[in-house]
């Protein structure tokens, strides 16, 4: 019992040793001049709360400088800084480039190490096989992890587009309603995303903020159709800018725009019940019909293999 206590207190001071020890890098000459070159001076050090870059904070401290490193030699490699920075404001999340490249090295790094872990467990197991083609899978996975990242992030900015294209009908519609009530745009806006929710309610709410800042309303509804790609939302802004510059009205152009994403969507839905038919036909060719052929002919087999003597 007294044992497992000092092992226990042993345990919990080496916690508080890493958790409490500084980066495992020295200063840099910049670093330690730079409180003496600026004209104000430097905030205290513990009003500094840096992002987390992985989910535990000691490994966030101790590898910190590390990981940033490696994000930055990833970028590097890969480029495409923007088209990065693009899908991430697509996305919608307060995600940087930085954060995203950290976790590109993350997954990188998984990757490796499943490689790792599959060839100590083949040289258990006394495998035959050269050590250079297990080393040739464990960097086919850590690239493989990296680009995986990137992919799920496409996929998470195609999901949150399609929900926004299905919201959009029943935004439209509200704001038309709102417009007709006496609502003006600016009015109809804050009316709507106060009462609605999901994915287009919160970047009218975005745009709305820049507009409420000081930015003029069409230049955020067109930043708003820059960080998308849909061109539903990009029609929605050019009617909307064109009824405020010019007095139009605005209730019957939403309503108008309402209808056209619905036909579209109604398009979108058969032309994709069309390409879903000819997938509908492989498991009735190779399941079904052999299976109904086989019970047609069975009869007769079996009645030719009485007869016979």
């Amino acid at each position: 019992m007294a044992g497992a206590s000092l092992a226990l207190l042993a345990a919990s001071g080496l916690w508080l040793t890493v958790a409490a020890s500084p980066p495992l890098r020295r200063p840099r000459l910049s670093d330690r001049l730079a409180p003496y070159l600026d004209d104000a001076p430097r905030p205290s050090r513990l009003l500094d709360l840096p992002s987390a870059r992985t989910p535990f904070a000691f490994v966030d401290r101790l590898l910190g400088p590390m990981l940033l490193d490696a994000a930055r030699w990833c970028d590097r490699l890969l480029g495409g800084t923007t088209s990065v920075r693009r899908r991430l404001d697509q996305a919608g999340g307060s995600m940087t480039v930085e954060q995203f490249r950290v976790e590109q090295v993350i997954w990188g790094a998984g990757g490796l190490l499943l490689g790792l872990a599959i060839t100590a467990l083949a040289a258990a197991r006394g495998s035959t096989t050269r050590p250079a083609a297990f080393l040739i899978i464990a960097l086919v996975l850590a690239v493989a992890g990296v680009l995986g990242r990137d992919r799920l992030l496409t996929v998470a900015v195609a999901r949150r587009e399609r929900r926004m294209l299905a919201e959009f009908p029943t935004i439209a519609e509200l704001l038309a309603l709102a417009v007709g009530a006496g609502e003006g745009a600016v009015g109809a806006l804050a009316r709507v995303t106060s009462l609605a929710g999901g994915e287009l309610a919160s970047e009218l709410g975005r745009t709305l903020a820049e507009a409420r800042s000081g930015v003029n309303l069409v230049t955020a509804l067109e930043r708003m159709a820059a960080r998308t790609s849909l061109s539903a939302l990009s029609r929605f802004v050019d009617g909307l800018a064109v009824a405020v510059e010019r007095g139009t009205p605005l209730a019957e152009v939403l309503r108008a725009q309402a209808v056209d994403v619905r036909e579209e969507g109604r398009r979108r839905l058969l032309e994709t019940a069309g390409r879903k038919e000819i997938a509908m036909l492989l498991p009735v060719v190779f399941f079904v019909l052999p299976v109904t052929i086989v019970f047609a002919l069975f009869p007769g087999f079996y009645n030719l293999s009485l007869s016979v003597p």
